[in-house]
């Protein structure tokens, strides 16, 4: 039975997705900050932690795809929440297998590459089409909504991958992404195939989201404007509410019923660019890793004016003096009962640790496992909804135990 006859035999809907324009990119690239942001709130600011959030934010993006399935056009507002509680979802389940799991990104990556192809492939096998002008039955609604939790998944990943893991950082994470987007954006302009060119830009923008979002809520220490997840997740959310409002009313991104499909092909472009990017990515992973092994055997300078580690006690990730600088720090202004200041202090924390990942994780996981473990617990206290010093201050003693 070929997919003409299986679509004659379904119920023909409106197109249930939007039109894509500016206003679509910029709503994706919202609802992306607010997916890594809002997992970052409710995992450490109101304590829920990574099993907790996963199970509550699941609940939710059940009770929107259903409200998604049953509308029988495109409706904005129902979309775009789906749209976000995928982005929040789709970041928690890398976040489950790489800290609850212990998965390494690398295989994160690659697992969410090679779902969201089989997807791609079951999907066109099926329909003969991936383009999103064509969302007009349920079981092309369904392909559309796997790939599009597994594009968040794999961009997840892959950011990680690229600023923790690579130590690049998010900043320059995000600057290579967005060159990466201008490319295909360009190479679309000039001839690329639509369909191919919208799902690799689609991928790309989940990165580039979160470093958007991490450089708002980073500390101007640690070269961020120092918004804080919080603020970051109102605006990005205040954001989110006024475009799709626009759109509610002006209906620009409707798609007319009679909008023509993209023509068929794209097949060998698709190959093409797939290649240059397993060819390109396998050669900057391969020379980033050499460079930090390089690294991670070459001792590590103390800051100056920190103190050295203590005789006999020195960590297996070598000199942690900075970290514990800051963890000092923290505890002193808790102990001057300056929780706001503690708070804001351990950001650093936070940023330099995680900037640090790619040099000293190689050196011991193990270890490098123990401390990331106690430093999540300090983060959860220290940014709970109610923070109490009797819970805040053994965890920063635990950590400065850790820290050797």
């Amino acid at each position: 039975m070929t997919s003409h006859r299986t679509l004659a035999q379904e119920t023909r809907l409106l197109n249930k997705v939007p039109e894509v324009t500016l206003y679509f990119w910029i709503v994706k690239v919202l609802c992306t900050t607010v997916g890594e942001s809002a997992a970052d709130f409710l995992n450490v600011n109101l304590n829920f932690g990574l099993t907790g959030v996963s199970v509550l934010t699941g609940a939710l993006l059940v009770v929107a795809l259903v409200l998604q399935f049953r509308a029988k056009r495109y409706v904005p507002a129902t979309y775009w929440l789906t749209v976000a509680l995928v982005s929040v979802f789709g970041t928690l389940v890398t976040d489950n297998l790489t800290d609850s799991l212990g998965v390494p990104l690398e295989t994160s990556t690659l697992v969410f590459a090679v779902l969201l192809a089989i997807t791609f492939v079951a999907w066109y096998s099926s329909e003969a089409t991936l383009s999103i002008h064509s969302i007009v039955t349920r079981r092309r609604e369904a392909f559309y909504w796997l790939a599009v939790l597994f594009t968040f998944a794999l961009g997840t990943a892959t950011g990680d991958l690229m600023a923790e893991v690579l130590g690049l950082g998010y900043l320059v994470t995000g600057g290579i992404v967005a060159g990466l987007i201008a490319v295909l954006a360009l190479a679309w302009r000039f001839g690329m195939h639509p369909v191919p060119a919208f799902w690799f830009i689609y991928i790309l923008t989940r990165p580039l989201g979160a470093s958007i979002g991490d450089y708002l809520a980073q500390s101007p220490g640690q070269g961020g404007l120092g918004l804080g997840t919080t603020v970051t997740s109102l605006i990005f959310v205040a954001g989110i509410l006024a475009v799709v409002t626009y759109l509610s009313v002006t209906k620009t991104d409707v798609i007319p019923a009679d909008s023509p499909e993209p023509g068929r092909g794209g097949l060998w472009q698709t190959a093409v660019v797939l290649v240059l990017v397993l060819v390109a990515a396998g050669t900057g992973y391969s020379l980033r890793k050499s460079a930090l092994q390089s690294d991670s055997a070459t001792p590590v300078a103390a800051p100056p004016g920190a103190a050295p580690a203590a005789a006999g006690k020195v960590s297996p990730l070598g000199d942690l003096s900075e970290f514990r600088t800051i963890t000092q720090d923290t505890l002193g202004k808790l102990n001057a009962g300056d929780q706001s200041g503690a708070t804001s202090r351990v950001d650093d924390l936070e940023t330099g640790w995680d900037n640090a990942e790619a040099r000293l994780k190689p050196k011991d996981e193990a270890a490098w496992s123990t401390v990331d473990g106690k430093i999540d617990t300090v983060l959860r206290r220290l940014r709970a909804t109610s923070p109490d010093p009797k819970q805040e201050k053994p965890a920063l003693t635990d950590l400065l135990t850790a820290l050797g």
